[in-house]
């Protein structure tokens, strides 16, 4: 087997590095603008101003960019391939011996470069910014940062939490989370209620939780004992990131905390689905982008050679968009029918690789 040149090599590779560059700026940035447009609607509700709504906006980029970043990769994957190809380059390739596997070994490994970047911007940038977004997005309505708690349920094993309301609180360099309202349901192992308590507040803090104003109801063989206290300390290992897993939208996580939460909910018999599906597709993220450029290579090669700019930039929309929301239906239809979520994950990327390889690469 001969070995890519290496001038070959770099050519190949600066070419699909700068297609894929130029389309995801094009993409993000209607994303962004979109977005941006979006939020200029609510300049002037509360105290939220023009300079929010573009911090705002600006903070989501990150998240944005790797959201978008496989659609990216695989348009200008095959508009790179395919000007080499239209310009009969990919053809002088092949004529001194140069495989078409090489070849798209070297046109994948920039993306798979890019790929590593997104994956620890997903571990650090993307989460961070979406938490600023979010806290930047409060200012619309001095009411949407309660919305965060509101109606909330947890469960701690035989203890099951009800909060009308709440918000995290920042004073002097301290932070904890206050809870309003709170209903405190304890059960036994036969489902049998043992008590039920109320609490005007609960707040968490690093010592943990405690609960003011507290009434509680002990339901006793033949009797109602009611107890009341100023404040007590709660002993749980519910905390606010548990709380979060009730709750928060699963792009503001990292993987590790993924990962706890899916450990916290399953240990207390609640449904991880949502979790388990953002978490595992954390880890087919870059098999997702190797998929989606490899389906391309059987159009480069072949039928768009004698294609034009638009039809391969139609074909790669035609592919990334199609197979994101073909594998986004398989999640769901995992989610319902509940079989392993990643079979979900792992039938898309064979079937684009089936067809782009096998009947549809034959007939275009």
């Amino acid at each position: 087997m001969i070995a890519l040149p290496r001038t070959a090599s770099l050519y190949l590779a600066k070419k699909v590095l700068l297609t894929t560059l130029m389309v995801w700026l094009v993409l993000v940035g209607f994303d962004v603008i979109l977005a941006l447009a979006e939020d200029l609607k609510d300049i002037g509700k509360e105290n939220y101003t023009l300079s929010q709504a573009v911090l705002e906006v600006i903070f989501t980029i990150p998240r944005r960019a790797y959201t978008i970043f496989p659609t990216a990769a695989v348009i200008g994957c095959l508009l790179g391939l395919g000007g080499l190809a239209a310009r009969s380059e990919l053809t002088v390739m092949r004529a001194v011996g140069i495989s078409k596997f090489q070849i798209g070994v070297g046109a994948l490994l920039p993306l798979m470069a890019l790929t590593v970047l997104m994956i620890m911007n997903m571990e650090s940038l993307a989460p961070a910014g979406e938490q600023r977004a979010l806290a930047l997005a409060n200012g619309k309505s001095k009411d949407l940062i309660m919305a965060r708690y509101t109606g909330l349920w947890a469960r701690e094993g035989n203890m099951f939490l009800n909060a009308r309301s709440g918000a995290p609180h920042v004073e002097n360099g301290k932070s904890w989370i206050e809870l309003d309202d709170v209903r405190l349901y304890q059960f036994d192992p036969e489902g049998k209620l043992l008590s039920l308590a109320h609490a005007r507040i609960a707040d968490h803090n690093n010592d943990g939780w405690t609960l003011h104003e507290v009434e509680r109801s002990i339901f006793e063989p033949s009797s109602l004992r009611v107890e009341k206290h100023d404040s007590e300390r709660w002993d749980t290992q519910l905390d606010d990131k548990s709380l979060e897993a009730t709750l928060a939208r699963t792009r503001y996580l990292t993987t590790k905390e993924l990962d706890s939460n899916i450990i916290y909910l399953k240990r207390n018999q609640l449904d991880a689905g949502k979790f388990e599906g953002e978490y595992w597709s954390r880890w087919f993220y870059p098999i997702n982008v190797i998929a989606l450029c490899l389906a391309t290579l059987p159009f480069a090669f072949g039928s768009l050679r004698a294609g034009g700019f638009g039809k391969r930039l139609f074909l790669g929309i035609l592919i990334g968009i199609g197979f994101l929301q073909v594998q986004t239906m398989f999640v769901n239809l995992s989610d319902v029918y509940r079989f392993d979520v990643r079979w979900a994950y792992t039938a898309p990327p064979l079937l684009l690789l089936g067809i782009c390889w096998g009947w549809l690469a034959k007939k275009i």
